[in-house]
């Protein structure tokens, strides 16, 4: 993964669009990373990633016998407890 500084990134930020493109890049300030720049298409690709784990958990408990009621889990769902 590629790496700029804060102020790389503020002064070559059509660059940095670009990067992502192609890899994520982690922005550093005062050499320590702070954030991670990736392109929508990634960041797509992590959300369907989290929504299958956590599926899978979910049908783990189903399977033991630890499901909820669906109104109960969309409320909460609602409620940012699963974020």
């Amino acid at each position: 993964m590629k790496a700029m500084s804060a102020k790389d990134a503020k002064n070559r930020f059509g660059e940095l669009m670009d990067t992502v493109q192609r890899e994520p890049v982690t922005i550093e300030k005062h050499g320590r990373p702070v954030a991670v720049v990736l392109s929508e298409v990634e960041y797509e690709k992590m959300k369907l990633e989290r929504l299958r784990a956590m599926l899978a958990v979910g049908e783990a408990q189903l399977d033991r016998g630890e499901g909820i009621d669906g109104e109960e889990f969309f409320e909460a769902l609602r409620q940012g407890q699963y974020d």
